[in-house]
């Protein structure tokens, strides 16, 4: 993979899982270049309408209205967002059934008509895991982060908070896990250009 290439680890939570009736509530990202060594995070609250959060979603991600009251809203977010970002190279999405995390982003870019900062090329946990279950001859029993991290010895006991930043984190290690456990020898290093 050439050098020109970052990734945005990242995972975000939202209101529930329709993207036009739920809003964007939280965003962590891990920034890592090509042989995913970290170079900078950061996680933002996003300000949500109350009613476009069902309780069940509010349960998973411990929505508390008077922290969302206080957080910056879309528009903000969105902008450091791309501020963080490199500008000398692509930076792609990279997370646990991105995908979905992708179409909130977009989505909100596109309602605050600011330009899209990401490729259009995802990195999803969810394929490496299973790619590795396959070549590993273990079966996965699911395809969530969860699995993908239990399965790698990466939780303990009380799991992990299902937090943005935390998700993200925990997806990165997953990554680093299943990679070295396909590779047959180190990665190459990546020429610098």
């Amino acid at each position: 993979m050439s050098a020109e290439f970052a990734f945005a680890f990242l995972d975000c939570e939202f209101g529930g899982l329709d993207v036009e009736i739920h809003d964007l509530t939280e965003v962590g990202i891990i920034l890592t270049d090509a042989r995913l060594d970290e170079y900078a995070e950061a996680q933002w609250r996003v300000r949500a309408r109350p009613e476009r959060i069902s309780p069940e979603a509010a349960e998973i991600f411990g929505y508390d209205e008077a922290l969302w009251a206080e957080a910056p809203g879309v528009r903000q977010v969105l902008t450091e967002i791309v501020e963080m970002l490199p500008k000398d190279r692509k930076v792609i999405p990279a997370g646990q059934n991105v995908r979905m995390d992708v179409i909130f982003l977009e989505r909100a870019f596109k309602k605050c008509e600011i330009p899209y900062p990401f490729d259009y090329h995802v990195i999803d946990l969810a394929t490496l895991f299973y790619s590795w279950s396959l070549v590993a001859g273990e079966p996965a029993r699911a395809i969530s982060l969860r699995q993908a991290a239990t399965t790698a010895g990466l939780l303990g006991d009380g799991g992990v908070a299902h937090r943005a930043l935390e998700d993200a984190r925990l997806t990165l290690e997953c990554f680093r896990h299943y990679i070295g456990r396909l590779a047959t020898r180190e990665p190459a290093e990546v020429p610098a250009d």
